[in-house]
């Protein structure tokens, strides 16, 4: 699908009649990394669901010529190689909806895609009939800070051949995950060999998280939303601390905060009810 010049993979599910529900993926993720079962059963609901890959990632455009990032000297304060923003982003997601035709959305992010959320809510509240913002902040540098210590365990691994790529992937959600919730190894096996078989660019993931970590403080502007919010969030997130939540919640006017016990940096399938029946709740006060 066209999309602010750039071409999106997404998919539907659910009636095409419903009031679509959109969901926005975080940091090198592909649409698969929001289950099916979740997606079914938000559908359940009386919603179209619509996942789709961010630009760098899956099946949407690359930006390989845009050139890499310098990781290092975006740490040292050098920007000059972040090659675009979340706010790019948002108009990829709002173009995808004008594509589909769709005058109004549920909007859900997680983590990055949290943070797209947010700020689609606020360049573009017209369109955002309710807003669930999952295990994300509000990029202000001093809430949602990570507790984990050794950052390159974060990083995918260019040129890294596939049974590398898969071990990496589960030793990254065997660190980000839920202690509160049992995920066995082989399912962490067959999402990552998922992820691996359909798309693996670890330049791309790489640009998305430049443009995460340069996005501007939005807690000021979060304060003048009117959209019905929920922030969803761990007690047990490593990589987002739930202080990112909860400075989410508490910079934008009437937001409920759900924390999740036992919940890190994940959707984990014995959260999912609880998780989709605070969004739908949410919606309903569109």
């Amino acid at each position: 699908m066209e999309s602010n010049g750039i071409s999106l993979c997404y998919e539907a599910i659910g009636d095409a009649a419903d009031p679509v529900m959109l969901l926005i993926m975080g940091v090198g993720e592909q649409l698969i990394a929001w289950p099916d079962g979740f997606c079914e059963i938000l559908a359940g609901h009386g919603f179209r669901v619509i996942r789709f890959d961010n630009r760098d990632v899956g099946w949407s455009d690359w930006f390989d010529e845009a050139g890499d990032v310098d990781l290092a000297g975006l740490a040292a304060g050098d920007l000059s190689t972040v090659r675009y923003g979340l706010s790019d982003m948002v108009a990829d997601t709002v173009g995808l909806l004008a594509a589909l035709d769709v005058s109004r959305a549920h909007v859900v992010g997680v983590s990055m895609g949290g943070g797209i959320a947010q700020q689609m809510a606020i360049e573009n509240p017209e369109l955002v009939a309710s807003l669930a913002s999952i295990m994300a902040t509000t990029s202000d540098g001093k809430a949602g800070g990570s507790s984990i210590d050794n950052a390159a365990a974060l990083l995918p691994q260019p040129g890294a051949d596939r049974e590398v790529a898969i071990a990496a992937d589960v030793a990254l959600f065997r660190l980000i995950g839920s202690p509160g919730f049992e995920t066995s190894d082989a399912e962490l096996i067959r999402r990552a060999t998922a992820k691996v078989g359909r798309a693996y660019h670890p330049a791309g993931t790489l640009r998305q998280i430049a443009a995460n970590a340069t996005a501007p403080d939005r807690t000021e502007r979060l304060r003048t939303l009117e959209t019905p919010t929920v922030v969803i969030h761990g007690d047990s997130d490593p990589l987002v601390e739930l202080s990112g939540g909860r400075a989410t919640a508490e910079a934008i006017p009437g937001a409920e905060l759900l924390v999740v016990q036992g919940m890190g940096h994940d959707l984990p399938a014995g959260a999912w009810k609880l998780i989709v029946d605070a969004i739908v709740a949410n919606a309903a006060k569109a």
